[in-house]
C-alpha cells in the first residue's frame, strides 16, 4: 500500500536557466538577503548580497514588539532589497519572517508596512516551515540516505530539532531557546562566561529527542551562522565540497575557550562581530546538548541556512512547478505518517483511506473543481483522520481536529493545517455547522473546500470500515446527478455499503448527487 498511495505524486516538468531568484530573511539576530542566478535547479552563482545587523529579536525577547525605531530600519532593509530586486532585474523572490516576528504582538504592521513602502509581501513561517526549508538546503550539500540524521537549525529566537532523511522530515520541534533569547534572558545578568555557560547547560537540559527510534541515527547537521563561526574556531577542521567537519571533542574546547574569554576578547583576539561574539556561548552550549543527545561525535556544518533553503525551493517552483509540487508531497506525506505514528495511529487503515480518497480525488476533478493544494490537504487529513483515538475513541474527530490543529506539519502553511484539521473532524458524525469552533471562522472559499473534502474522505472511510482493506480500489462515474461507485473488493463487503449508506449523505448534499454503488 506504501508503493500505491505513492503513485499519487507526479513527475517533473521542466523548464529553462538561467534565472535570477532572491530570497529576504527577516531572523531574529539580523536581516539578510541573497541574490542569486541559477543554472540549473541545482547550482547558482550569487549575483548580490548583504547583511543588516538589526536584531529584531532584542525588542521582541524584551518587550514583546518591535520599537518604531527597529521598525523603520527593518522597514528601509527590505526597501533596500526591492531597489536590488530591480536594478538586477529580477522577478523571482521570497522574503521570510522567522520568530521574532512571528511573536511580536505588532509583527502584522511590520508586514503591512514593508509591503506599503516596498512593495516586498513578507511571509511569517512556522517553525516547521524553517525546519523544512534548511532540510532543503542541507540535501544539497549533503547526501541523506534513508537513515536518520539530526538536523539542528539554531537561529536568534528558536531551534528547530528534526530528525530528517532523503524522504523528508520524520521528527521536528521549534524550541523557544535561540541565542538571543537566551542573551536576553540570562546573559545580561551573567558577566562571567563560565557562569553563563554553566546556566545555559541546565537551561538546555530540556531539550531532547524522540524516544523509542527503531533506527541509530547516521549523524548530525548543524546550521545557522553560529554554527559557521563555531566550526571556523576549530583548528583541526575539514572542509569538503562546502561542508567542514568537526568532531564534538572540538566543539567543547572551542566552547571552554571562549566561556574563559570576555565579550571584548572574543571580539579582538578573534576577530568575532559584536552581534556575534555576545551569542556564540550560547550557540557552543546549545549544539553539544544536541550531540550530546544523539550521542554522535562527528559534527556537520554544511553552511547554508533558511535563506538558500528558499532560493532552492523558490527556483523549484518557478522553473519545474509539478516537480516542486511532488517534493511537498513527499515532505508532506512523510511528516503526516511520522505525526500519526507520535499517535500511535492505525497506519495500513490511514495509508489505505488516503489511498482510496486520492483516488476518488482524482476521478471526481470534474465534480469538485479543487486543484493540487487541495489533494495535498485531502491525503494528509486521510492519514491523520483518526489520530484523535490516541485521547479517546469517543469523540475521536473532535480530538483529532485538536492534535493537528496544535501541530506543525512540514509542507504545509498555517493556512493548510488549519483545514486538513478540519477536514479530520467532520470525517465522521456531525457535518460542518455555521457556529463550529474554526469552521465559522473561514471564508466561503474554504468552507466549500472543507465540505468537498470532508465529503470525500467520508466515502475513502467508509470503503475500509473494518480496518481490513477489503476494498483494493474504487472505481467513480459521474452521469447527470449520480456517482457510481464499483468495488474491486476481497469478498463481500456487507459492511462497508452500510457505513456508506450511513456516511454518504454529506457527499449528496454537497455536491447535489445521489450516490450508489454498481
Amino acid at each position: 500500500m506504501i508503493a500505491t498511495l505513492e503513485q499519487h505524486i507526479g513527475d517533473a516538468e521542466k523548464t529553462t536557466f538561467p534565472l535570477r531568484a532572491a530570497a529576504l530573511d527577516l531572523g531574529s539576530n539580523a536581516i539578510r538577503y541573497h541574490i542569486v542566478e541559477f543554472s540549473n535547479v541545482d547550482h547558482y552563482v550569487e549575483l548580490d548580497s548583504q547583511r543588516f545587523p538589526i536584531r529584531l529579536g532584542h525588542d521582541v525577547f524584551t518587550g514583546g514588539k518591535l520599537s518604531e525605531r527597529t521598525l523603520e530600519a527593518a522597514v528601509a532593509a527590505a526597501v533596500h532589497f526591492r531597489n536590488r530586486l530591480d536594478a538586477l532585474g529580477v522577478g523571482h523572490y521570497r522574503a521570510v519572517a522567522t520568530s521574532a516576528v512571528r511573536e511580536s504582538r505588532n509583527g502584522g504592521e511590520l508586514v503591512d508596512r514593508i509591503r506599503r513602502e516596498s512593495g516586498v509581501r513578507l511571509e511569517t513561517i512556522t517553525g516547521s516551515e524553517e525546519a523544512r526549508l534548511v532540510w532543503l538546503a542541507a540535501k544539497h550539500r549533503l547526501r541523506f540516505d534513508r537513515r536518520p540524521w539530526v538536523l539542528a537549525d539554531l537561529g536568534g529566537g528558536s531551534i528547530e530539532v528534526s530528525i530528517v532523511s532523503e524522504q523528508g522530515i520524520h521528527w521536528s520541534e521549534s524550541h523557544p531557546m535561540g541565542t538571543v533569547r537566551l542573551l536576553e534572558d540570562f546573559g545580561g545578568t551573567l558577566e562571567n562566561g563560565e557562569d553563563l555557560r554553566d546556566l545555559l547547560e541546565h537551561y538546555t537540559s530540556r531539550l531532547s529527542l524522540p524516544g523509542g527510534a527503531e533506527e541509530e541515527l547516521e549523524g548530525i547537521v548543524i546550521t545557522g551562522g553560529n554554527a559557521e563561526a563555531l566550526a571556523d574556531l576549530v583548528e583541526n577542521r575539514r572542509t569538503v565540497d562546502g561542508v567542514t567537519e568537526i568532531s564534538r571533542k572540538a566543539l567543547q574546547e572551542v566552547l571552554s575557550r571562549l566561556a574563559s574569554m570576555s565579550f571584548r576578547e572574543r571580539v579582538e583576539r578573534l576577530g568575532l562581530r559584536e552581534d556575534r561574539a555576545d551569542v556564540i556561548v550560547p550557540a557552543a552550549v546549545i549544539f553539544d546538548r544536541v550531540a550530546g543527545m544523539a550521542e554522535i561525535e562527528r559534527i556537520r556544518v554544511p553552511r547554508v541556512g533558511v535563506k538558500e533553503g528558499v532560493l532552492y525551493d523558490l527556483v523549484g517552483d518557478v522553473a519545474e512547478h509539478r516537480a516542486h509540487e511532488t517534493e511537498l508531497d513527499r515532505v508532506t506525506l512523510t511528516g503526516s505518517i511520522a505525526l500519526g505514528r507520535r499517535h500511535q495511529f492505525d497506519e495500513n487503515h490511514a495509508r489505505h483511506v488516503a489511498d482510496l480518497a486520492l483516488s476518488l480525488f482524482d476521478q471526481l476533478e470534474s465534480l469538485h473543481g479543487l486543484g493540487e493544494t487541495s489533494k495535498r490537504r485531502l491525503g494528509a487529513a486521510a492519514l491523520l483522520h483518526d489520530i484523535g483515538q490516541f485521547v479517546s475513541y469517543r469523540r475521536h474527530h473532535k480530538h483529532s481536529w485538536y492534535l493537528v490543529t496544535h501541530s506543525d506539519l512540514p509542507g504545509l502553511t498555517p493556512d493548510d493545517i488549519r483545514l486538513v484539521a478540519l477536514v479530520t473532524r467532520y470525517h465522521r458524525r456531525s457535518v460542518p455547522k455555521p457556529y463550529h469552533e474554526g469552521y465559522s471562522e473561514l471564508k466561503e472559499r474554504e468552507k466549500t473546500e472543507v465540505e468537498k473534502l470532508s465529503a470525500i474522505l467520508r466515502v475513502a472511510d467508509a470503503l475500509d470500515h473494518e480496518h481490513r482493506r477489503r476494498v483494493r480500489r474504487v472505481s467513480a462515474k459521474v452521469k447527470q446527478d449520480k456517482v457510481t461507485l464499483t468495488l474491486d473488493a476481497i469478498g463481500p463487503t456487507p459492511l462497508e455499503a452500510w457505513s456508506l449508506k450511513k456516511k454518504g449523505g454529506l457527499f449528496e448534499s454537497t455536491f447535489d448527487v445521489k450516490l450508489q454503488l454498481a
